[in-house]
Parts: structure tokens; C-alpha cells; sequence
């Protein structure tokens, strides 16, 4: 193996100086421009998050998290009574901004814990409690992102060709990533990987934000089309598909970015593993199958013209635009967490893996 690199990795969510607003690198203009957001009011915060601006099921939840606490101090309330129903209809409302990521959900749920375990306190007293939480959950997720990448990793030779879809690095996390965490942890280690990163249509995550991230780390990547995946499994060229994650049903159904359930079907034709990284965070073990996940449609001119300098489609053609699919638990090869890796039956492996620890 080749010299240690330490690999510079971009902040993509963080509190601001003053706690009064959340930090975030706008992604919708990568990787032309590296330009940071400072969102302050719940309409921006909603609309970060709806527009892509800020994505990635764990840099959603920490923007949530820290959106919510900024949001909390500008509650003005007489008494518990009123901060709590005020904190509650800021929760839903940045809730309603994306309903496929878990995280998002999940984040905020966990503020709002924080609030109704101190019933009678003033807001004075729960804000610091608040602002240790969203804290928490940023320190938590840089943790787990290193966890998910050194598990991956050893899935992983030198010399390997990894496919990627959509972006699951630094960007859509904290520090490494989940689905690319492995990549860079290897970059660092002095592993050679040779990674094949679909380009992710319609919104280009994989062109415009993986090739970004990887190419700026140093790691050898090279851009491809979503449909030439099936052509370089063919030629030998791919030994393992890593992906991450929006939300995982108890049985091992994954949602992630339209397009994954294809590449599965083609790993499984061609007897490449495929596996799904993310935090436990994103295991709803209240959805049974990956039939019950609610999937996010948008805009149709995401298809039609964005990014093109004109119209790429007939006016008035119809459009269909879910932001993500389910690819099937019998297509994967295994649920990289940080507690592990789990098997299938993935009914049982990720049951003890929520388990445990609890």
C-alpha cells in the first residue's frame, strides 16, 4: 500500500457562529460553485431541504436538527403550555418538507423528546438541552459515518472496481460518508479502488456531487450513464455495488434515489454484491415491507429542462418523476451499519441490530 492521505472533507451542515441560523453548502450548485446558505427563518429551512439544497437522508436530519433548536429560540411563549405547541407546529412543518427520508422524521422527533421530557421547565431552561441534542446528533453521525466506512471497507480488496449511484459521501453526511464512506476511508489508507459513478438522472447527484467528492479526494473515478452500469459489470470491471440509503423497512426493502433498484437487478444478474450502507437511524422498523414507504414525487421540469439551456422534451408530454424506488431485501447482498453488518434474513439481522445497544 501507498503513503497515509488525509482527506479534506467539506462541512456541508453546520451551526453558525451565533447559534441563530444553520450553516449549509447549497448543492444545487456544485460542482461549478462552492457556495454556503445561511438559513435562519422555517421557510428557508423547508425549502433547503425541499430543494435539494441541503440532501442526503443523515445531512438532512442534521439540518433539521439544528434547524428546529434555531427555530425554537425564536419561539416567544408565556409558558411551557405555549413554547411546546409553537415547537410542535415548526416540527411538523419542516416534517412536511420530504416524506421519504427517514432521518428528517427522525431528527425532529427526537428534539421534540427533549422538549416533552422537561414538561414545566421554562423555554429558558430547555433551550441549552435543545442545543445539546442537535449537537449530539451531529457528533453521533460523525461517529457512525466512520463506523459504516471502516465495516465497508473490510468488505473490500485493493484493486476492487466499486459502482456508486446518487451521492453518499461527505456532503450528504458529516464526515466520510455512508455508501462512498468506504471509498475515502480506503483513499486514506493508501487502497487503490477504482470507482465507477453513475451519473444519477434526473438531478445528476452522481455527476455533479459524487465525481466532485471523489475526484477532489484524489480517487480514481470515472463517469458513467445510468444505463451503461449493466455494460461495465459485463466487462468485468465491477466487484462490488455500494449505495446509501433514505429509508430500510424491517424486512430489508431499501428506498434510495430512483435508479437503485436497477442497478440491483443487473448486480444480481451478474453475480456482483450489492450493498446498502447507512445509520440505524434509517431502519423504520414500523414499516414492515418497502410496499408501505411513501415515495416523493417531483417536479416534472426536473426532467424536462432543468440543466438543459432549453426544453429536452415536447410541451404538453406527460411526465412521471418519483424521487426514489425500493429496491427489493432478495437483491441485496448485505445492511452495512454502524453496529455491523447484517445478513439476510434481514428480518432478523436488523431486528437485533436495533436491538442492541438499546
Amino acid at each position: 500500500m501507498s503513503q497515509l492521505t488525509e482527506i479534506t472533507h467539506t462541512q456541508s451542515v453546520r451551526l453558525s457562529d451565533d447559534e441563530n441560523a444553520v450553516i449549509i453548502v447549497d448543492q444545487t450548485r456544485l460542482p461549478g460553485h462552492l457556495e454556503y446558505l445561511c438559513l435562519s427563518s422555517a421557510g428557508e429551512i423547508w425549502d433547503a431541504i425541499h430543494s435539494l439544497k441541503v440532501r442526503g437522508a443523515p445531512a438532512i436530519g442534521i439540518c433539521a436538527g439544528y434547524g428546529i433548536y434555531c427555530l425554537a429560540k425564536q419561539i416567544r411563549a408565556a409558558d411551557f403550555k405555549e413554547f411546546l405547541q409553537k415547537f410542535h407546529e415548526q416540527k411538523e412543518y419542516l416534517n412536511s418538507s420530504r416524506p421519504t427520508a427517514v432521518n428528517l422524521s427522525w431528527a425532529l422527533n427526537r428534539m421534540e423528546g427533549v422538549v416533552t421530557a422537561n414538561a414545566g421547565r421554562s423555554p429558558e431552561e430547555i433551550l441549552p438541552l435543545l442545543k445539546a441534542e442537535c449537537m449530539a446528533i451531529h457528533q453521533e453521525d460523525i461517529r457512525m459515518c466512520t463506523a459504516i466506512s471502516e465495516y465497508g471497507l473490510s468488505l473490500l480488496k485493493d484493486g476492487d472496481g466499486i459502482l456508486t449511484h446518487c451521492n453518499a459521501g461527505p456532503l450528504a453526511t458529516s464526515r466520510y460518508g455512508t455508501g462512498q464512506g468506504p471509498l475515502f476511508l480506503a483513499k486514506e489508507r493508501g487502497m487503490h479502488l477504482k470507482v465507477f459513478a453513475d451519473e444519477t438522472r434526473p438531478l445528476l447527484q452522481g455527476a455533479r456531487l459524487t465525481a466532485y467528492e471523489l475526484s477532489r479526494a484524489g480517487i480514481d473515478v470515472t463517469l458513467i450513464c445510468d444505463n451503461m452500469a449493466g455494460m461495465v459489470m459485463k466487462n468485468g470491471w465491477v466487484q462490488a455495488c455500494m449505495v446509501g440509503c433514505d429509508r430500510v423497512a424491517a424486512n430489508g426493502d431499501v428506498a434510495n434515489k430512483i435508479g437503485t433498484s436497477s442497478v440491483a437487478v443487473l448486480a444480481h444478474y451478474y453475480h456482483i454484491p450489492f450493498y446498502v450502507l447507512g445509520p440505524t437511524s434509517t431502519i423504520d422498523m414500523a414499516c414492515k415491507t418497502g410496499s408501505e414507504i411513501q415515495i416523493e414525487q417531483r417536479d416534472p421540469d426536473e426532467i424536462r429542462e432543468m440543466f438543459y439551456q432549453e426544453p429536452m422534451a415536447p410541451k404538453g408530454v406527460n411526465y412521471y418523476n418519483p424521487a426514489f424506488d425500493v429496491t427489493d431485501h432478495s437483491l441485496i447482498t448485505a445492511i452495512i451499519t454502524e453496529k455491523g453488518i447484517c445478513y439476510p434474513p434481514f428480518t432478523d439481522s436488523l431486528a437485533a441490530q436495533m436491538q442492541f445497544g438499546t
